[in-house]
């Protein structure tokens, strides 16, 4: 009888530790600026420019009702970067999409400096990214092989 309130307990504690360890890593001072090599490749190439990427991922966090997170994501199954929102803890993403780069759109992450003005949170955070520990994320994610393989030749 506890089995769907543990499951779903987990899933938003586990996830939670998640996100917050991905966005910890994510940052660090004297960060941001514009990624460099391969990662800045595959954000020109799906968002068409490092603007119009950042742009999306602050749209998405922005736009988070409630609590949640904003993500860039790889799906490997498209072979693709992504963003999407990810609600509370739990998430949104397309089945197997691995999160690269997290922000943090609860309240508590941007109230007690920011109050409502939580966009004003999100432009800065673009200060603290720590592009090495993205594309490093890019690199392994990669490596993940989902895609649906083709039928065999008769």
């Amino acid at each position: 009888a506890l089995i769907t309130k543990l499951s779903k307990d987990l899933a938003f504690n586990l996830s939670g530790h998640v996100l917050h360890s991905i966005f910890w890593k994510n940052l660090k001072p004297r960060g941001g600026g514009k990624p460099q090599g391969e990662l800045l490749d595959v954000i020109k190439r799906d968002f068409g420019s490092f603007e119009s990427f950042q742009k999306q991922m602050t749209e998405v966090a922005s736009t988070v009702m409630g609590s949640g997170w904003a993500a860039l994501v790889w799906e490997p199954i498209a072979q693709r970067l992504l963003t999407c929102q990810i609600y509370d803890h739990q998430s949104n993403l397309s089945q197997g999409s691995l999160p690269l780069m997290v922000i943090d759109a609860w309240e508590h992450a941007y109230y007690l400096q920011y109050k409502n003005a939580k966009t004003e949170f999100f432009n800065a955070v673009w200060h603290l990214w720590s592009w090495e520990d993205v594309a490093a994320r890019l690199q392994s994610a990669r490596r993940v092989d989902l895609r649906v393989p083709e039928p065999a030749a008769r």
